[in-house]
């Protein structure tokens, strides 16, 4: 069999007019008389993850830093006695610390003719030099952290590095090696809190493909931590407002690539009868499974609409073994049946109820490397053609519905919180929701959505929002302190923001 490529291409990009009319974003603070209600925010400080600390194109960079909710916040908050913010900033605009093999930040390039994110090329220039004498800062957004990781003593100790028991990013600015994020906000005694956090406990699964590298969280952990944090911070007698988090599935990493993205054309790119071939070359194993009693896993190609996408699925059946006897019963040798028996004894055509990972894209309809190196046939090795997809690239339903049960879990003890110390709520998972949807959201003659690149609202690693996304989520956050605080701090205006940069 050929080798054959598959090429996923963005939308056309749409140009975006911004109106010039005025609308409520554009009121002049100065002729209203901005009240803090019952919210101190002299010293406030924002603790969370990379949503928290601005980071987009899947990396931290200064502009992006700039543009978080978090320094929104507290540019609106000044306005009302709100006091200086200081952010870590990284070293430059490329985001990469290479002594720990942080990549460079995405941008868009034409790639064979069709624009396609890669990694900005450049020598970042970002250390682990601690820059607390600089500080403290007062954005303590730590990209990668889990709920519990915040109350982790050490957390920003270099030498826990190797161990993966801290995280680079708090190296950075922690106030020792032994310091807590939590720990090291308390010592700024802060009046008013913000706190995102929990993301990660559960999309980190996510992104791993659900492949059991990076489990959920613990639902009992997650109740724990989240408890200290907000009893701790709110000792004081600061105010604050928390957020929940977004279902994964409406987020761009996860909706971009369809479940059947293997367009005949593709398939044929290389030989116009490629498909027949294929065909021709499952035709005993459907007849096995059309008689072992599973037709649902059925490899057939169309060549008159798209097909889905071959994948590995840990939690069917595994008929690896009634495969191989089979096979050997019909006079197939027994290293190649049990071969066959292995590779497609857990697969299955991908559906609906399937998510691809935006990574995916990369490798779906090329040679899978690692399987020709152990001597698996070229015509064998198609990735997600002739080889099933590895896990690691796919959500299963079964995996989905973890993830799903989890986000509502960690919500549901989130919005509890939220009651019984008498903060400010954030339903940003709804504001998610409400970009996915086809019509997504519209301020002042622009619409914005989640879909990937176009949509404006995310940043080209299909996860971050961009900056205009996150000053949405800035938006919902003076919405709800407004609300709980009877304060009136301006919103933003989301048109000011950065999106995606074009070349």
């Amino acid at each position: 069999m050929k080798k054959i490529f598959l090429y996923i291409f963005l939308l056309p990009i749409l140009a975006l007019t911004v109106h010039s009319c005025k609308n409520s974003f554009d009121e002049d603070v100065s002729d209203v008389a901005i009240q803090k209600g019952q919210a101190d925010f002299s010293r406030y400080v924002a603790l969370g993850n990379s949503l928290t600390s601005g980071y987009r194109d899947n990396a931290l960079y200064i502009s992006g830093q700039k543009e978080s909710y978090p320094v929104m916040l507290a540019t609106q908050m000044k306005y009302a006695g709100g006091g200086d913010f200081k952010v870590p900033y990284m070293n430059d605009e490329l985001g990469g610390i290479p002594m720990v093999k942080v990549e460079n930040k995405k941008i868009l390039a034409v790639v064979n003719g069709s624009l396609s994110p890669v990694t900005a090329l450049g020598n970042a220039s970002t250390t682990l030099n601690n820059l607390y004498s600089e500080g403290p800062f007062q954005n303590m957004g730590v990209p990668g952290a889990k709920s519990f990781h915040l109350i982790v003593p050490g957390y920003g100790n270099p030498n826990k590095l190797q161990s993966q028991e801290a995280n680079p990013y708090f190296v950075r600015f922690a106030s020792s090696p032994e310091s807590s994020v939590l720990s090291d906000a308390m010592l700024q005694n802060p009046t008013f809190f913000s706190l995102w956090i929990g993301n990660n406990d559960v999309l980190g699964y996510a992104t791993s493909g659900g492949d059991g590298t990076n489990p959920i969280t613990d639902i009992s952990t997650f109740d724990s931590a989240y408890k200290t944090l907000v009893q701790t911070l709110t000792s004081g007698g600061a105010k604050g407002v928390i957020a929940n988090i977004p279902d994964v599935t409406s987020i761009p990493f996860f909706t971009t690539v369809p479940y059947n993205p293997l367009s005949p054309q593709a398939l044929t790119a290389s030989d116009p009868k490629q498909i027949d071939k294929i065909n021709t070359s499952y035709s005993q194993l459907n007849q096995i499974f059309e008689a072992l009693g599973y037709p649902e896993r059925k490899i057939v190609y169309s060549s008159t609409q798209s097909n889905p996408v071959l994948i590995k699925d840990k939690s069917i059946k595994d008929l690896s073994q009634q495969l191989s006897n089979v096979l050997i019963s019909k006079g197939i040798p027994s290293q190649q049946a049990n071969f066959l028996g292995k590779l497609y004894g857990q697969s299955r055509p991908a559906n609906s109820k399937d998510y691809l990972l935006l990574t995916a894209s990369s490798i779906l309809g090329k040679p899978n490397q690692e399987a020709i190196k152990n001597g698996v046939p070229a015509e064998q090795s198609i990735n997600g053609v002739t080889y099933p997809l590895e896990d690691q690239w796919v959500l299963t339903e079964v995996e989905v519905n973890l993830i799903k049960q989890a986000t509502i879990a960690f919500n549901n003890i989130i919005k509890n919180y939220a009651e019984q110390y008498n903060l400010a709520f954030v339903d940003v998972n709804k504001l998610m929701n409400d970009l996915s949807k086809k019509s997504g959201i519209t301020y002042d003659g622009v619409n914005y959505t989640s879909k990937f690149v176009t949509g404006g609202a995310f940043s080209l690693d299909g996860v971050h929002p961009s900056g205009r996304g996150y000053a949405f989520i800035a938006n919902e956050f003076i919405e709800s302190i407004n609300k709980k605080y009877l304060s009136n701090l301006p919103k933003v205006n989301p048109n000011n923001y950065k999106g995606v940069d074009f070349p």
